[in-house]
This record gives structure tokens, sequence and C-alpha cells, in this order.
């Protein structure tokens, strides 16, 4: 399938920009020795994908994976569906930890007529994050099929757990929504999120 194969080559991409910088991370990660004592996942809303989720630190990044979640309207319905993450983060005494980058990739098939949208809001310390470079949100109109990789920047203020251990939560509402009101008979839009999150993360000695 076209999709599929659209996004074989995104995170094949994904996992070299990672395997690019693992050598500098790797190093800076041994040298701090962190690691979250427990990494929590709760998925809730009317999209969330049946199977189960899992959150790994490997370096400095908190892979979060899950089934594909995505949203099908057949013409010429309009479908919303929603899944909101939120992931536990236990920092242990002595150290301050701040996420900086927000990695996900999908995938959009729109036909003439149609349009989708991708809307994510990140939660951490009960505050909406502010990105500090491109939009997470995204917009595929009429004719679009292809995948898609959205690479966020994002500048929270750190967890702060120098003088005792911290637990907190760091949070993605994501709505997928798929129209085809101006579609043929029998056609369909889709757009879905494949595999999860990746999260990037500082972690610095008080």
């Amino acid at each position: 399938m076209k999709e599929m194969k659209v996004l074989s080559g995104l995170i094949s991409s994904l996992t070299m920009l990672n395997l690019n910088v693992v050598g500098l991370s790797q190093a800076q990660a041994q040298t701090q020795g962190f690691q979250f004592q427990k990494v929590p996942v709760t998925l809730f809303g009317n999209g969330c994908p049946s199977g189960n989720s899992q959150a790994n630190l490997k370096v400095d990044t908190l892979f979060v994976t899950l089934p594909s979640f995505e949203a099908v309207a057949v013409s010429p319905k309009v479908v919303s569906k929603s899944c909101n993450l939120r992931i536990g983060l236990n920092v242990p005494k002595g150290y301050k930890v701040k996420p900086i980058n927000i990695r996900y990739v999908g995938f959009a098939n729109v036909p003439k007529g149609g349009s989708a949208d991708l809307k994510v809001t990140l939660v951490f310390q009960g505050k909406n994050v502010p990105n500090s470079s491109n939009d997470p949100n995204a917009n595929f109109p009429s004719g679009f099929s292809n995948g898609w990789l959205k690479n966020v920047a994002i500048t929270p203020d750190a967890i702060d757990a120098c003088a005792n251990p911290v637990n907190s939560v760091f949070g993605i509402n994501t709505n997928l929504i798929a129209r085809a009101r101006g579609l043929a008979a029998g056609q369909q839009t889709k757009i879905l999120i494949a595999q999860g999150y990746q999260i990037k993360f500082t972690f610095t000695r008080c």
C-alpha cells in the first residue's frame, strides 16, 4: 500500500536522524547517569487505538509507542477522533529535566473535495507548552496524498528536582479530523499518526 511505503520511508529517515546524534547524546547521558524511575502512560479519548502503549527512554529520547491512531470519513461524513496521552515522569533527586523537542509521523489521503486536520496541544506541569519553531498542527487540503513529519522544538520550564524527587506529567492531546463532504460517493478521507511520539529531553545535574 502507498501509505505504508511512504510511512516506512519517513520512519527510516527519523531513525537515521536519531543515529546521527546518538554518539554525542549517549556520551552526555552516560556522564549524567540519568534514568526516569518509571514512565507510566495513560490514554483516553474516542479515537485511542486498542492495544498497549509503551514508553522507553533511550539515551536522551523518550519513545512513546502505540498502534496507529486514525480518522476515516466516508462521503459525505465528517469524522473527528481524539486521543490524549498522559506520560508520568518520575524524576530522581539531583536533576533538572526539560523536554525540548517532539517528533511524530503520519499519512493523509484527501481525495478531491475533501480536507483533513491535525491538531496537537502539548501540556507539561499543568501548562500548555509553547513551541519555538514550527507549528505542531497541520492542514491537509483537497488532493493531498502523502506521508508527513512534524519535528517541533518546544520551550517549557524545566522540572526542578534539585532538592527532592518530583513526579510530573507530560501530556499530548491529539485530534484528527477527516472531512468527506465534497467527495464522490464511496470515496473516503483518511488521516493517521503512525507508531507514536518521540520526545527529546535535556538532563542537567544540580
